[in-house]
């Protein structure tokens, strides 16, 4: 009878996992690092139920509440992250998904920014149709963001006002308009290996280009606030596991990140991880830039010794 393709990655050690994810990320993927930053565009009063954000309209955070930034404010923004390192600048805004204004005007932004600073855009504004992509594609955008946040069987245990199938649908729809799509999703949600496992196996079969894992930070009011953090051996685990199922994908450590590793960040990056998310995060804090460029280009110099033994 043939093994579950679960239980073999459970019977192996954190370390047999790691030097088997770090072995497929320098075999397929080569030096590559990826870094990015996003900015919180627009926040807080989502009709959304997502049991992890602070801005949604069901928690008792106090998560700031704003309209879309001006041009102004992005343009510097993306200014900003372009001299700090990063090739991708993502506008994230809050809600279920946008409205065709909300489209146009963010297309308007992301075509200014392409013009003047000469950065990469990627957005993520929730659910979305074919057409509203194509704005967004005429205006020069490159990738969409689009998490699916868990495994479609524990999906229903942390939202209940849309589908996983909705967070699918969206997800095809931007790959059937020619656009990358970066979908990852949150560990530490309450889940177990299982789920997680699943998730990777969903974004596996998607195809993605990107994937984003975020450690849940528990935010006081929201329904999460009191979930126990995952041990660190998990998160490295998890982050192996999502590389030897997608050895193609860029693995990106996002959300959460410094709180969950601390000062064992680098090990993110010897169990299959090759992409950072930087300067900071929706409504929770980073680190200084400078840090994690200095990490990146350490971690680079250990993989170019272990790549050319």
């Amino acid at each position: 009878m043939e093994q579950n393709p679960l239980d073999i990655l459970k019977s192996r050690s954190l370390y047999e996992l790691m030097e088997r994810a770090l072995l497929l990320k320098l075999k397929h993927r080569g030096l590559k690092m990826g870094l990015c930053t996003i900015s919180n565009a627009r926040s807080g009063a989502c009709t959304e139920d997502c049991a992890f954000c602070a801005q949604s309209r069901f928690a008792r955070a106090k998560a700031p509440v704003y309209p879309l930034k001006s041009p102004q404010i992005l343009l510097k923004e993306a200014e900003t992250a372009k001299k700090t390192g990063a090739s991708r600048f993502s506008i994230v805004t809050s809600g279920r998904g946008p409205s065709e204004r909300l489209v146009q005007e963010v297309a308007e932004r992301v075509y200014e920014i392409r013009e003047k600073v000469g950065i990469r855009v990627c957005c993520s504004l929730g659910i979305m149709s074919k057409s509203k992509i194509k704005i967004l594609k005429d205006a020069g955008l490159t990738r969409y963001h689009h998490n699916l946040e868990a495994s479609e069987e524990f999906y229903p245990s942390i939202c209940s006002t849309h589908r996983f199938a909705d967070r699918v649908e969206t997800i095809r729809a931007v790959k059937e308009c020619g656009l990358e799509i970066c979908s990852g999703g949150i560990i530490g949600l309450g889940e177990d290996e299982h789920h997680r496992f699943s998730m990777a196996k969903a974004l596996a079969e998607l195809g993605v280009d990107s994937i984003p894992i975020n450690i849940l930070v528990p935010i006081k009011g929201t329904r999460l606030q009191d979930v126990a953090p995952l041990p660190l051996g998990q998160i490295l685990r998890t982050i192996a596991m999502f590389r030897i199922m997608v050895p193609y994908c860029a693995l990106r450590i996002a959300g959460g990140r410094e709180s969950a590793l601390g000062q064992m960040q680098a090990l993110a990056f010897m169990a299959g991880a090759d992409a950072m998310l930087i300067g900071g995060y929706l409504t929770t804090r980073g680190r200084p830039p400078e840090m994690d460029l200095a990490l990146t280009e350490e971690i680079k110099r250990l993989w170019q010794e272990m790549y050319h033994r």
